[in-house]
């Protein structure tokens, strides 16, 4: 299923970016403690998380990842696909937890930016559609371009895929994958929604785990 993304905020060049702005108006990435000087959200020594969910159904359950991101001290910022916002979890539940809003739709001209940039970058989980996306650099949404940028940026990311063993199998989602690892991103244990005689749970927590692996 195709996600679209509305009300499209486009560069001179006629191409739509993501929150951060033109490459040339965005301040740079940043690895370390987020100084708090200014950016939207942030606070003073607190790194920014960049939490992106897709429509699976587990995704009612990321408010524990949520949790776990607070008491490991990150400040976070949820993006979402156009369908997960359809009903796969609890949005107003998010934005209590996180105190901001959700990213679904593009910025229009003159909106503020609403987070500041990512110290890191999860996602989780992660659909089949999504991942095949992300690795063919198809930005059709707030989310996938997001990620397409968080490549680019030099701040770890961290992947738990939500996608059954007859979808893994397809070769374009193995060659995703393969991609998606030469530039660095860190994928989890595949999760396919609790097959028979398999871990049920979804770990949410790994995905923080990912991020601190060198």
């Amino acid at each position: 299923m195709s996600e679209q993304a509305g009300n499209s905020r486009r560069a001179a060049s006629g191409k739509p970016v993501p929150d951060g702005g033109p490459a040339g108006n965005r301040e740079p990435a940043r690895t370390g403690p987020r100084a708090g000087d200014g950016d939207p959200g942030g606070s003073k020594g607190a790194p920014f998380l960049y939490v992106v969910v897709c429509a699976a159904g587990v995704a009612s359950g990321v408010g524990a990842l949520i949790d776990a991101a607070l008491r490991r001290d990150w400040e976070v910022g949820v993006f979402a696909t156009p369908v997960a916002m359809d009903g796969f979890f609890d949005t107003a539940d998010v934005e209590a937890r996180t105190g901001r809003p959700i990213r679904s739709a593009w910025r229009r001209p003159g909106e503020p930016r609403p987070f500041p940039a990512p110290d890191a970058v999860v996602v989780a989980p992660a659909t089949f559609n999504t991942v095949n996306k992300w690795a063919a650099g198809l930005a059709d949404t707030l989310a996938v371009a997001t990620l397409c940028e968080a490549c680019g940026l030099g701040v770890p990311v961290g992947v738990l895929p939500c996608v059954s063993d007859a979808l893994a199998s397809h070769p374009a989602y193995r060659a995703s994958l393969d991609r998606l690892r030469g530039m660095g991103v860190r994928f989890g244990d595949p999760y396919e929604g609790g097959a028979a005689g398999g871990d049920r749970r979804f770990h949410w927590e790994r995905a923080l785990d990912l991020l601190e692996r060198r």
